[in-house]
């Protein structure tokens, strides 16, 4: 087993990433957003993308990208966790690259690395690895077809569409967005049709797919730690300072109980998520049930910790003033995405042998 512990590399990386989301995303930025009509921070995502490289980060250097691997993504998907930053890094720079990269796709490849293009996935933010794909032709080099929900559909300027058992490129300006409403603001999801589009085929067979959506939910699930990890400090730091009956809050045993609680959930957290995104780095066997293992456990951790952020916060903490309503959106919308905690679980089972209940 690899070493799970963070690197120096990866701690800098850290470091790096959060100084630019507390000066250009402080809650307060994020939370004016949700308020625009725009699909996405293009500010922040050139800074996040572009001049720190993340967008990259596992594109091997000739094709552009920092040769690194996906640890180094997961740490920035903590980093955008804790933040809720309304960025597509998960749906250009994790599920679209990894089917690129899976396609062996080059040129696409490069442009998505360097942040100078946003790529999405055309699948509902639900589908789970393994799915099915949706119902969308491929004929005379063109797609036709509804997808309903995708992710950061609205800020895509190319869609991946997975089409009669092959994945396909087509250019966004060829497709019908609507948007749609979205629990989660600051990651809003969008209805996409095509009618003949033009399409050109970047991957046979359903593989590439499958690596896209593995990958995707296995960094999905740092970015759960990273929500619930911020989740915590909150409640931790406003217990310290709330005064009730002449002391504070945090205090009381109950309060106490409930935050080591808390705590515990999210170191066992790290290690799954951590475990998860380090067998996708290096391809080990074992992804598929790490995967399954970290999304049915860090969905429901990110939820717990924004409850509890909200509760402990009391009165403040359900108001639109406060970040909390952020996080516990972001964690509910999270919690269904690529597969719910039930779906991770009867999947499991299945890697695992075990019969039904």
């Amino acid at each position: 087993m690899s070493d799970l512990l963070y690197s120096e590399i990866e701690n800098d990386l850290r470091a790096s990433v959060r100084e630019v989301l507390d000066d250009k995303a402080p809650w307060t930025a994020v939370l004016a957003g949700t308020e625009k009509d725009e699909p996405y921070d293009a500010a922040l995502w050139r800074a996040v993308a572009g001049q720190l490289g993340c967008a990259g980060l596992p594109v091997p250097e000739d094709l552009g990208g920092a040769g690194a691997t996906w640890r180094e993504t997961a740490v920035v998907m903590e980093e955008l966790g804790r933040s809720t930053a309304p960025v597509p890094f998960l749906g250009s720079a994790v599920t679209a690259t990894a089917a690129l990269l899976a396609a062996g796709e080059r040129e696409l490849l490069g442009r998505l690395a360097s942040g100078g293009t946003i790529a999405v996935l055309a699948v509902p933010f639900s589908t789970a690895p393994g799915d099915g794909a949706p119902e969308v032709r491929a004929a005379a080099g063109a797609v036709t077809g509804e997808v309903t929900s995708v992710a950061d559909g609205m800020a895509a300027e190319v869609f991946l569409v997975p089409a009669d058992g092959g994945l396909y490129a087509v250019d966004a300006a060829d497709a019908r967005r609507t948007a749609v409403t979205s629990l989660d603001m600051t990651r809003r999801l969008a209805d996409v049709a095509f009618s003949g589009a033009p399409a050109r085929l970047v991957a046979e067979g359903p593989d590439a797919v499958r690596a896209a959506l593995l990958t995707g939910a296995a960094m999905l699930a740092s970015e759960q730690l990273g929500l619930a990890e911020r989740c915590l400090d909150d409640t931790v730091a406003y217990v310290k300072t709330r005064y009730q009956f002449g002391r504070p809050v945090g205090s009381y045993q109950g309060l106490k109980h409930r935050l080591a609680d808390l705590w515990t959930s999210i170191t066992q957290a790290r290690a799954v998520a951590r475990y998860a995104a380090s067998c996708v780095a290096s391809g080990d066997d074992d992804t598929a049930v790490a995967v399954a293992v970290a999304q049915a456990h860090c969905s429901a951790v990110a939820v717990k910790a924004a409850e509890e952020c909200v509760q402990m916060h009391g009165g403040i903490g359900f108001t639109w003033e406060h970040p909390a309503h952020l996080y516990l959106k972001r964690a509910k919308a999270d919690s269904i995405a690529l597969g719910t905690p039930g779906r991770h679980r009867a999947a499991l089972a299945g890697l695992a042998d075990l019969p039904p209940a």
